[in-house]
């Protein structure tokens, strides 16, 4: 939102006026700006399961006992790589920790983790709407504020 102009009013609602503004600007802001910020991150991550899941299925689909792919290394450069038994793969469980996993038990733990992310994503979705309800109720405090010094 926008600042509002506060010189025409008196100095105590100016004063407490700015010290809104402060707090909006000062905490507020980025309090919103980190938790969109969290929420995202975890759609990003929730988007590296999905598009594992979807390589699980081609798998199957195809009855690929052996796969030639792309791996993207970060920054959109890829490299070549060959596996040469699709049994089995390794799945980020978090922590920097790999498994190595049969594809149905990758599925299964995919459905979980991705579960486990939505709740996630949903609890940051509501947290930032609870941030910009307060945002607003402020703006609204004072624009109430301005409107009872002008009578």
């Amino acid at each position: 939102m926008e600042a509002v102009d506060f010189t025409n009013y008196p100095a105590e609602i100016q004063s407490a006026a700015n010290k809104y503004e402060e707090f909006i600007r000062a905490r507020l802001e980025p309090d919103l700006t980190q938790v969109v910020a969290d929420r995202d991150a975890v759609y990003n991550r929730m988007s590296e399961y999905l598009k594992l899941k979807t390589h699980i299925e081609t798998i199957r689909s195809q009855n690929l006992d052996e796969l030639e792919t792309k791996v993207d290394l970060g920054s959109n450069f890829y490299a070549k790589a060959f596996v040469p038994d699709t049994e089995f793969l390794f799945v980020n469980v978090g922590f920097g920790f790999h498994l190595q996993m049969t594809l149905n038990e990758a599925d299964e733990f995919i459905d979980q983790k991705v579960n486990h992310m939505e709740k996630l994503a949903d609890k940051y979705t509501e947290e930032a709407n609870q941030i910009r309800a307060k945002i607003k109720m402020v703006y609204g405090a004072l624009m109430e504020a301005m409107n009872l010094s002008d009578k």
